[in-house]
């Protein structure tokens, strides 16, 4: 791949795919444990703070809002079978014509894993029930999102990447170590 190919595809983001298995791989290497929600606000704030920063996707798609905080679609299709448990797999990848599954390889520049070096730093710790504390603040993206579905408590509306721009610095970590909202079990989309 050329060095345009290479830029062209960082302009449109990563696959979400390769981004969580980044994710996944430094927790393991930090001893941090990742259920699928945790893996979701991380994925999530990782996107956030680099398209705040960098002005551009960090991954392709969209978050959606559900009831636990933002999601990416994708990725919870990856890890929604390890409910509330640890993931100890990685997304793959599935040739659509030949059915041949594959590895998906993780982002590699110095910048990316940096970064999520970083997000691991800031968020990796928190329990699950803090990172959706945190996803949830007031004025954030997702509660800005939310908040446009006026009393019907709609979840699934698209988190739009200038939605997240103009709003993510309204997340704020609160102070001590236990979430106010309790710890959710899993994420899973409203019915």
């Amino acid at each position: 791949m050329t060095i345009n190919e290479q830029n062209a595809n960082i302009s449109k983001g990563y696959d979400p795919r390769s981004v969580a298995n980044l994710l996944l791989d430094l927790a393991d290497a930090k001893g941090l444990s990742i259920t699928n929600l945790a893996l979701q606000k991380l994925l999530y704030f990782s996107h956030g703070l680099y398209l705040v920063k960098r002005k551009i996707p960090l991954v392709y798609g969209h978050f959606v809002a559900w009831q636990f905080g933002p999601v990416h679609p994708i990725v919870y299709e990856c890890f929604k079978n390890y409910v509330d448990q640890n993931i100890a797999s990685r997304a793959k990848k599935t040739d659509i014509i030949s059915g041949l599954v594959s590895e998906i390889p993780s982002p590699q520049e110095t910048e990316v894993l940096n970064h999520i070096e970083r997000v691991l730093i800031e968020y990796g710790g928190m329990t699950a029930g803090r990172l959706v504390e945190v996803s949830h603040a007031k004025n954030s993206p997702w509660h800005f999102t939310v908040s446009q579905q006026g009393n019907k408590h709609v979840y699934g509306a698209r988190i739009e990447n200038v939605v997240i721009m103009e709003r993510f610095k309204y997340h704020k970590v609160s102070v001590g170590d236990e979430p106010r909202v309790g710890e959710p079990i899993e994420e899973e989309p409203a019915a």
